[in-house]
This record gives C-alpha cells, structure tokens and sequence, in this order.
C-alpha cells in the first residue's frame, strides 16, 4: 500500500481529535444521567473494583516472587504477563516479556501481542528503532508467516525517513527469502510486496495529459521491471492459488505472459501436486501433527531441494518445538548438508532454548562453535550455559564434559612444554572431577562415571602429548582407588599404557597387583603376566610369577566351590518349600473335597429316603370309575404302559410310541429314538451348526434353507432326551454335486444367529480334519482392527477402507450367537496398501471408537492345544468314562443303586434300540439267557423295594 502523505495525516488527525471530542461529551453526560439516578451504585462498583485489583495485585506479587525462586516455570511467566496486561501495568508488562524471552524462545502469539502493545504507544519515529529491535528478535525464534508479514508493513509506515523505502523492500525480500517458499501462507508475503511496489507505481506514473520525460520514464520502467520480476518469482515457487496468481499477470502484463514465465509456472504446479498430499494430510490433522510432518520432511529430503528441506523444517518445528529428535534431525542436515554459518549456529542456539535438558544438542552446538570458528569465549559460555541446563541424568554431565574437554584439546599445541591453553586443559580435567563428586553425586546419588573415563582420557593425554608418567600413574592409582581394581580390564588399560609409555618395571608392577587383586577374570589376568614373563621376565621372575598365579587361582577356585554349594543349598531349600506348600494345598483340596462329597452323600440319601415313601404311598393301583368320571389322574402302568403323575425314578418307557397324559399326542423322545443311522464321511451330507435351540420346525426349516441346493434326500435334526432341538443336525443331498452349493450358505444368518454349514466328515476317521485352519504366521497384505462400534457393518468398514488401496475381503469376528466382538479382518491386494492403511488408520475415531490398527499377525497357539477345544487336555480322558459332558463334580451317583444298569459295552448301548438299552438293567441270568423283553409293573416293584 502506499504511504499517506502529510495533508492526510493531518486530516485522519483531525477526525480522530473530533472522535474523542464526542466520546469525552458522550462520557460526561453519562456522568450527569448517574449522578441523577444516585450515588450507592458508583459507590459499591468502586469497592468491588477496589477489591478487585488488591487481588489481582496480590496475585502478581505471587508471581514475582515465584518466578524469583524458579526463573523457568514457564507457565508462571505466561500468568504474570496476562495479569500485567489485565491491570495495565505497561512497564511491569515490557519488563516481564522482556525477562521471559531471555529465558525462552516466544510463541507467535505471544510475539504479536507484544509487538502491537509496543506499536500502539510508539508514536514517533525516534522511537520506531526499539520496536524495530523487537521484530528482529521475533523473526529470529521462529519461521512466522504473520509476523514476518506484521514487520513489512510496520516499516511502511517509516517509509518517509531517509532511506525508508529501500528499508521496506529489504524487509520484503528477507520475509520472501524465510517464508515465500510457505505452501499455504507465503503468498501472504508476495502478494503485499506486490501491493507495496504497485502503490510506488501509481505514484511515479505521470498524469495521462503530460509526456513523461526521460528520467520519469526510467524511472516508471524500473517500477514496472521490479512487478514484473515479483511475478515471475512468485510463479516458479509452489503455493496455494498459484493460479489466480497466474491469471492476475495475465490480467496486469500488457504483452502477455512471457513463455519462460510460463514454462516455470507449469513446473512449481507439477512440484505442488507432488506435494498436495502432505499439505492435505497436515490440513486434517489435529496439532502437533508430529507423524504427518515427519513424513513431509521424509518426501522433501527425497527431493533435495534444500530451500524447501528448510521451510518444511521450520513449519514443523513451530508446532513440535519441544521435540528434541526433530531440533536433531534439523540441525544434523544443516550441519552435513548446508554448512551456512549463520543458519547453523542460529539453529543450534534456538535448539538448546527449546530443549535446554537435551545434552545431545548442547554437545552438537559445542562441535558447531568449533566447526565454524567461534571464539573461544563464546564456547566456554555456552558450556556454561549447558551445565545450567538441567539434565535428567547424570551420565549427561559425563558426555557434555567429555566434549567440551575434547575441544580444549584440540586447542593445545604439544609441540610446546608449557602453554596458556595447556594449563587450561587440566584445569579442566581438574576441575570436571571435583564437579563430578560435588555436584553430580549430591544431585542424583550417584558419580555418573563409574569407570573414570575421564580420568583415563587425563592419564592418556598426559602420557601420550605431555610425557608426563609420574602424573598419568598418579590418575591411576585414583582410578583404582575408586572401586575399579577388581576389574582385569581395568588394569589391562592401565599394563597397556605402561606398555606404551611406560617402562617393564612398572608393567611388571601393574600386573602383580591385577593377580592380587582381580576377581571378575582372574585367569586371563595369569595369563596376560605369564605371557609377560616369558617375553620381558628373568627365570627368578618366571618363578615368582607361577607361584603367585598358583595361589591366586586355587583361591578362586576354592571360593567358587563354596559359592556353588551355598548357591545348590539355596536351590534345595526353595525347592522343598515349593513342595511342602503343594503338598499343604493338596491335603486341603482333598480335605475340602471329602467333606463336600459327604455332604452331598448326606443330602442324596435323604432325597431317595423321601421318594422311597413317596411311591409306597402311591403303589396302590387306582381304577377309572364306572360312570366315566376322569376326575382323578392318578394312573398305574398296565399293558400299554401308562403310569400316573408319580413315575417311580429314573423310568424310561419301552417304546417311543407310548402316550401318557403328560405327553400328548405325539412323545418327542421318539425323534431322539430314531433308527435311521448318523450321516457322517458319506460324501453328499453337510453338517449344520450354531442353530438357535427355540427353532421351530427344524426340519422344515432346513429343507427351505437348502432346498435351492439341490435335491434332498433326508434332513436329520438332532434333539435331546426331553425332546428339545440342539441346535445342529445334518442334511443329506441326493447328489455330492449339490455339497458346494450349501457350504456358501455358510455363516448365513437365521433367526439372528450365524449358520454354521461344514463338510460331513466322520472325525473318529480324520481327527485332524479343521474346517476353519488357523493362521499362525504373519500376513503382511491383511491388518487387524479392534475397538470397532458393534453397530459397524461390513459395508461401513469396506467404504472406511477402500480409500487405502483394493480391498479382497472384509471380515467381521462375531460371538456364535452373532453378536460382534468389535473386530475385523481386512485383506488388502498387496503389502504396501495394508501398510498405509496401518498408518492412516490407527488411532482415528470410527463413531466415537478409537479404534487400533495393526497388520495381522495371529499368536502361535501352544503345542498341545485342539483346534475347536478349549482344553488342551480333552484328548487325555477317556470321553466315555465320565458321559457326555465330561467328568462329574462329586463323581457319586445321583441313582438308586437299584437303579444301577449292568456295564454293556458303549456302542451298544448308545447305538441300541430303546428295548436294548431297557434290557441293560435286567439281572444277569436273563443276560445270560439272552431274553429280551420289556419291563413290567412287577419289574420295577421289585428293584425299588430290593435293598
């Protein structure tokens, strides 16, 4: 825009004087109307307002004080600049920013806040530098678009100082050269460096009726040269609306767009739809957007171009500032790829402000002080700085002292017996171990350099550069001092040196004291002063050393010997107290068992006490009355079988045809009786399952359900002794060529409940046979999702993922009944589309449900786990010992031993005609006999009256 000029100012003066005319005679009649209206109201405000600011004044002084003991709690700086702010307090409030950003680097807000507070009460230009100082602090914490853009046009309107405009145009060109390359808010920048020149445009342009002279002219083709190279510029970069961009210069250029525009224009709108993804990930994402913006930066590093690696990792570093790996991973590529001084270094120095407890950025910004040929003071205050910072562990204090050490030797020349910088390395040295014990230790308990590292790096420096062994053995023997000499690679370390540096007085020396004194290795330790010997000792040496090795290795042998039977001991007595508590657990099952088992004994014999009186009461047999009268139902069994409502216990009828009074007209222990044999292995059955037990009808169910398959030949439900449908049954087919056609009817819904069709295979024959076969290995093109609303249909979840490549099959993992656990199986076409299905998918909300994402990898199941059983030892008991439904609880009977069958063999029994298995209870001289026959009335009086 261009600047107003003086009669402008001074008329926008004019009309803002008149304004706060009105508003001073607008405030002094409401003064007038409330003084009308009475004084307690005004009166009261005043003591609540009072009250009001001796609280907020209460709670600044809170602040100060606080921020007095602990200058970085950042949250209290953030209170205390918003309660200034509140009260009007401006120059506690320029005092309290001015401390919060020398400790911390300041948020956008936060900075735009400032700057218009500090724009509004700078009204003339002498002032206009410290608000200039202020911007240039606040583009220096972070890549900011809006504050870059709030700089420009500030400086407009200094634009009529000496110099002004050339200011204006080199802000302009550093806010396009930090942020023009901003996908979504560069163009901001362009288009108000464009607006600038156009204003200067209009006013070098001379009026339509005079001919320009030839320094007018000039100067009007420099103006337009300037828009035409701001078009050009902003049309090779990509950004959002690039195209109205375009059409604009199409619009505003009198011969046309140039073809090389052209031809840059097409290539930044290639290189933006290249990059429409990751800005369309970004634009759906919630903050800090951390995955997102790490795979921005991943694409960009691909690319290589290093002006854009650079704006990508700013914008991600303004939402993800407390992000030490990403401060990491941006400095590292400056410092192998860039290597700008300046933009290193400031890099560096906002890394350590924003993640001051993280050593590995102070050790890199060390190393990049040195790289780039900072002063050494400037180095020792920023390892100042660090030791300050804060870290959470103490091997942290190690490292940063390790590099600032390295660094103060890589100063020294050794060529030199003395110099300033040498005496400053091992006042160092000196100085980091005394910081080790005091600070270090006090502060987390511990040294932080058990193995003296440092300590060793001294006694090296000392022997190698300085030649100085007399101290270098004195650094030693501390180190050994400190807990160390136990270790034989310690004192390997220190024979090494001796080796190096040293003399064979003073290694033999070393290695006599590691025999005496190593335990971890002693026997590499012999070896080592053997080997020794043999090469440096005389034969009075071998012997000595032989002798001492000896001794030291019968020792150790004789302490290993009695820490291993103390160690067997120990095992021994956990091992016996492991058995004496199984032993005890067992004595009380068994204890607990006997007493339950007594118990129901007990309640047992007084149930068939009361249902022996019961049927003696009942045994006498009551005859239909003369005239017809049925008032009474009281029945006795005679030649058709019937009996009253007091069947004696345990009574099965002969014959499935019987009717008594309580059946009806159809008994359904006549379908359990069926004689048609089981269809099982036969090659034109199928088996059904997960039937719900209320269906009515089966049969005719059935047949409805699979009579498109082809023709059937029988349907056998099947039904339990009191006559209920158990839920399964099978289906046989005329031709084996209809079985596919009812196995696709598999998993079909029936009466809410999943129909289970499977082939009709005869397990006793094929045991290993698995209609469903368990997928124990890894299936890199299948995920699995879990947490899915029991409401999400198979639909729902196809249409949720199709967006990430081509779905095969979707499976949802309900319970039998049909109900949904909340779990599906995805298969997708190839790896690569279940793998950003993973990463697209995982953690979003499916109708409130978080909902986890993973590619499937099912667990390996146990060794001796079945398929299709829940007990990996249901093939271990006998199924027939215990009845159909495994062992009892109490393993007593629940009948009259009266009552007790005689053992037949189990296939007949169960494979046998009802008459067969009535036959069972007969005695053994009509077993014998091999007679057959039914029961009479007689038959069981005398069973039930046996004792």
């Amino acid at each position: 825009m261009a600047a107003p000029s003086n009669a402008e100012q001074t008329q926008l003066q004019d009309m803002e004087e008149d304004e706060a005319g009105m508003e001073e005679r607008e405030m002094e009649s409401d003064e007038e109307e409330e003084e009308g209206m009475g004084v307690e109201n005004s009166d009261d405000e005043d003591d609540d307002s009072s009250e009001d600011e001796k609280e907020n004044e209460a709670e600044i002084q809170r602040l100060e004080e606080q921020l007095s003991i602990n200058a970085f709690d950042y949250n209290c700086h953030v209170d205390l600049i918003k309660l200034l702010k509140q009260e009007g307090e401006l120059l506690r409030l320029r005092k309290a920013r001015q401390k919060m950003s020398e400790l911390f680097p300041l948020t956008e807000e936060i900075w735009l806040d400032w700057l218009k507070d500090e724009i509004r009460l700078t009204e003339e230009d002498s002032n206009r530098e410290k608000v200039y100082e202020l911007f240039e602090r606040a583009v220096k914490d972070y890549i900011c678009p809006d504050i870059w853009l709030e700089y420009a046009q500030y400086s407009i309107g200094g634009m009529g100082s000496p110099g002004g405009m050339d200011k204006v145009r080199a802000i302009f060109e550093r806010a396009v050269t930090a942020v023009g390359l901003h996908m979504t808010k560069g163009h901001m920048l362009w288009e108000a460096y464009r607006e600038f020149e156009n204003a200067i445009l209009s006013t070098v342009q001379p009026p339509p009726a005079r001919i320009p002279s030839r320094e007018e002219q000039e100067l009007l083709s420099r103006q337009l040269e300037r828009i035409h190279t701001l078009f050009r510029r902003q049309l090779a970069v990509p950004l959002i609306d690039m195209e109205a961009t375009y059409a604009e210069y199409e619009e505003w250029s009198e011969n046309g767009v140039p073809e090389t525009v052209t031809h840059q224009y097409r290539k930044a709108l290639q290189q933006m739809e290249k990059c429409k993804f990751c800005e369309e990930a970004l634009l759906v994402s919630e903050p800090p957007k951390l995955a997102e913006y790490q795979a921005y930066i991943d694409f960009e590093l691909k690319e290589g171009d290093p002006a854009r690696i650079q704006i990508t990792f700013e914008r991600a570093l303004a939402e993800n500032c407390l992000v030490p790996d990403m401060w990491t991973k941006y400095t590292t590529y400056l410092d192998r790829q860039l290597k700008v001084k300046d933009l290193v270094l400031s890099t560096h120095e906002r890394a350590v402000r924003n993640c001051p407890w993280t050593m590995s950025l102070w050790k890199g910004y060390l190393l990049a002080l040195e790289r780039h040929g900072a002063d050494h003071h400037t180095v020792s205050d920023v390892f100042e700085k660090a030791l300050n910072a804060g870290f959470i562990q103490a091997t942290d204090y190690v490292e940063i002292w390790q590099a600032f050490l390295d660094y103060l030797r890589r100063r020294v020349d050794f060529s030199k017996e003395s110099s300033k910088e040498l005496e400053e390395l091992r006042a160092a040295f000196s100085r980091s171990l005394d910081y080790m014990k005091q600070d270090v230790e006090e502060r987390f308990g511990e040294s932080g350099d058990p193995s003296c590292v440092i300590m060793q790096i001294w006694a090296r420096i000392e022997a190698r550069h300085c030649k100085n062994m007399q101290k270098a053995r004195e650094l030693w023997d501390n180190i050994m001092t400190k807990g160390n000499a136990k270790y034989a690679n310690m004192w390997l370390e220190y024979y090494n040196l001796e080796r190096a540096y040293g003399d064979t007085v003073h290694c033999r020396k070393a290695l006599h004291r590691a025999v005496q004194c190593t335990s971890d290795y002693p026997e590499h330790v012999c070896e080592v002063l053997l080997t020794f010997e043999r090469v440096e000792g005389s034969l009075e040496d071998w012997d000595v050393a032989v002798q001492k090795t000896e001794t030291k290795l019968n020792r150790i042998n004789e302490q290993r010997t009695k820490a291993a039977e103390k160690e067997a001991n120990l095992a021994r007595q956990e091992e016996e107290r492991i058995e004496q508590r199984r032993k005890s657990k067992s004595d009380k099952k068994a204890q607990k068992k006997t007493q339950k088992g007594i118990r129901a004994g007990e309640k047992r014999k007084a149930e068939q006490d009361h249902n022996q009186d019961e049927w003696n009461k009942d045994s006498v047999p009551k005859r239909h009355k003369p005239d017809g009268d049925n008032a009474t139902d009281e029945y006795m069994e005679t030649e058709t079988g019937l009996f009253g409502r007091n069947a004696p216990p345990g009574y099965k009828p002969a014959s499935g045809g019987t009717k008594t009074p309580q059946q009806g007209p159809a008994a359904p222990t006549q379908r359990q009786n069926d004689d048609r044999p089981e269809l099982r292995d036969d090659g034109s059955s199928v088996f059904i399952s997960n039937l719900t037990y209320t269906l009515e009808e089966p049969e005719a169910k059935l047949k409805a359900l699979f009579e498109s398959c082809g023709p059937i030949k029988q349907i056998r439900p099947v039904f339990s002794n009191k006559g209920s449908f158990k839920g399964y049954g099978y289906v046989q087919f005329e031709s084996a060529a209809s079985v596919p056609q009812a196995l696709k009817l598999d998993r079909q819904e029936v009466e809410g409940r999943p129909m289970f069709v499977s082939p009709c295979v005869d397990k006793n024959k094929n045991p290993d046979f698995k209609v469903f076969k368990y997928n124990t290995s890894i299936e890199r093109h299948k995920i699995f999702i879990s947490g899915l609303p029991f409401s999400c249909t198979k639909e729902q979840l196809e249409e949720l993922c199709k967006g990430y490549g081509t779905i095969k099959d979707v499976r949802l993992v309900t319970y039998r009944s049909g109900k949904p656990k909340g779990l599906a199986y995805v298969e997708f076409a190839d790896e690569a589309q279940a793998s950003q299905a993973v990463q697209k998918m995982d953690g979003i909300d499916v109708e409130g449900n978080k909902i986890s994402v993973a590619i499937s990898n099912p667990p390996r199941r146990t060794p001796m786990e079945k398929a299709g059983s829940s007990r990996a030892t249901a093939d271990l008991m006998p199924r027939q010992v215990y009845g159909a439904r495994g062992k009892g609880r109490t393993q007593l009977s629940l009948l009259p031993r009266s009552l007790h069958r005689q053992t037949t063999p189990a296939g007949k029994v169960e494979n046998g005609t009802a008459a067969e298995r009535g036959s069972a209870s007969v005695s053994s001289e009509e077993q014998a006999a091999g007679e057959s026959r039914s029961l009479s009335n007689s038959d069981f009086a005398k069973m039930l009256l046996n004792k």
